[in-house]
């Protein structure tokens, strides 16, 4: 069964183990703790889990909850959600950024994990469109989106700009 849970101590060990496995940018998508020691990832989880709270955050920075999507008891991708948008943000990246392992690409787990984060995050976002942003040399993050309910709002040399109505 497919879900989203929240970054949570609980299951710190596969979401460790996850995060690490992830590039530090692919297609846009940032990582701070690829290859992360698990000592280290203690200290890491709780800022994560800080931040969603509005807590420990860097100057300029939002508050983000990340979510991991588990298919039962497998992690295959994460999902970052912020919470409102700054200036920097309504121009770039967005309220959503997401990441699916490689290994499971192709097989909707995209798709039915923005759908997952769309019906959560619905009534938290304050403006009246969800927005996102994906690389014009990555046309299946694109298609996620559009099958989502979003539509193209403009665009750039390198990148489109998503908007999903709430």
């Amino acid at each position: 069964m497919l879900k989203l849970k929240s970054a949570n101590y609980k299951d710190i060990e596969k979401e460790w183990f996850f995060q690490r496995s992830i590039p530090v940018d692919e297609n846009g998508f940032l990582n701070d703790y690829n290859d992360i020691s698990r000592e280290d990832f203690d200290s890491a989880l709780e800022t994560i889990i800080a931040q969603s709270k509005g807590e420990k955050l860097p100057e300029g920075y939002v508050p983000q909850t990340v979510y991991y999507l588990w298919d039962d008891d497998t992690i295959v991708g994460t999902f970052h959600f912020r919470h409102y948008l700054c200036q920097s943000l309504i121009e770039g990246a967005g309220h959503i950024g997401y990441y699916i392992a490689p290994e499971y690409r192709g097989k909707g787990y995209a798709s039915q994990g923005l759908k997952l984060l769309i019906d959560e995050i619905r009534d938290d976002v304050q403006d009246d469109e969800i927005y996102l942003r994906v690389n014009k040399d990555n046309p299946a993050s694109l298609k996620v989106m559009l099958n989502n309910g979003g539509y193209i709002h403009h665009q750039d040399d390198t990148k489109y700009y998503v908007r999903i109505k709430k």
